[in-house]
């Protein structure tokens, strides 16, 4: 069994608690994740299976989309209202001053990763440390938050929308808000409704999925990759390509752009990913 599936993560369950359950449903151990969603967060959670666990990094590296409510006044050690409360302010701005503040982060920028976090220190997760009462100097991160749309404002509650690039802690952006804005600011609740291609209006509620209907969610690998432009390569060409030799013939990589991820068929057989350079084209990723 090979492919991906859409689950949608409900909340107060981690992403390896859904991993374990494909396992279970699909009777399979290679089972991966594409981006760990705290258990407070919901939403989009695309599971590769068998020989899909190659392209998790391919998955992974797609922007995200969240919509996140934030709480002024409050800080807590989580960045989360599941964590221990550490100060708390009385919320006195006005709402212009809110959503400045708010669209000031879009661009580049640099983000500090939160203490709970899976990021490993020294060998160490920084969560572990954190239980522990450690607090450890994390290196800055270069992230892009492409856009932030203000949903609504209830004060002290704020709605939002944000799309940014892989590695964004929502968590530290909603606490990195607060710090701006001079009362402090902690991650109510998030939702994930895209990753890449795959959305939460196409997705699949873990709580829905078992033995009978899985076969109908798995999505195929090449579908899955669908963002890349296909190549169709001639038969002659298989034993080459499958063995990772660089294919130098003129004639059959004519019209194919250098330095650009395809997804490579054999007689419309998907055989994995591929990419032309100044000696040739090779595949990169073999998924068969």
């Amino acid at each position: 069994m090979n492919g991906v599936l859409n689950i949608y993560k409900p909340s107060c369950m981690t992403s390896f608690d859904v991993v374990r359950r494909v396992k279970k449903i699909c009777k399979i151990k290679r089972v991966g994740h594409t981006g760990t969603l705290d258990p407070l967060a919901t939403g989009v959670l695309p599971i590769c299976i068998g020989n899909s666990t190659k392209i998790v990094d391919y998955i992974m590296n797609e922007n995200k989309i969240y919509v996140a409510k934030l709480k002024l006044g409050i800080v807590t050690d989580t960045y989360d209202r599941e964590g221990k409360i550490i100060e708390e302010n009385l919320v006195n701005i006005d709402e212009s001053s809110i959503k400045e503040c708010i669209k000031s982060f879009e661009g580049e920028i640099d983000q500090v990763p939160p203490m709970y976090s899976a990021l490993k220190v020294n060998g160490k997760r920084l969560y572990e440390l954190a239980r522990q009462g450690i607090e450890v100097e994390r290196e800055k991160r270069r992230i892009n938050i492409y856009s932030i749309d203000i949903l609504s404002i209830d004060i002290p509650f704020v709605t939002f929308k944000v799309e940014c690039s892989k590695g964004t802690y929502i968590r530290s952006l909603c606490y990195d808000i607060g710090k701006m804005l001079g009362v402090g600011g902690t991650m109510w609740s998030l939702e994930r409704t895209k990753t890449g291609a795959f959305t939460a209006e196409n997705s699949i509620n873990i709580e829905d999925l078992d033995e009978e209907n899985v076969q109908n969610y798995i999505i195929p690998m090449d579908k899955a990759l669908f963002k890349y432009d296909a190549v169709n390569m001639d038969k002659r060409y298989e034993i080459l390509l499958l063995n990772g030799a660089t294919l130098t013939n003129k004639y059959a990589t004519q019209g194919i752009k250098e330095n650009t991820i395809l997804r490579v068929y054999i007689e419309n057989k998907f055989i994995g990913l591929g990419k032309k350079n100044a000696e040739g084209f090779k595949i990169v990723k073999l998924l068969v």
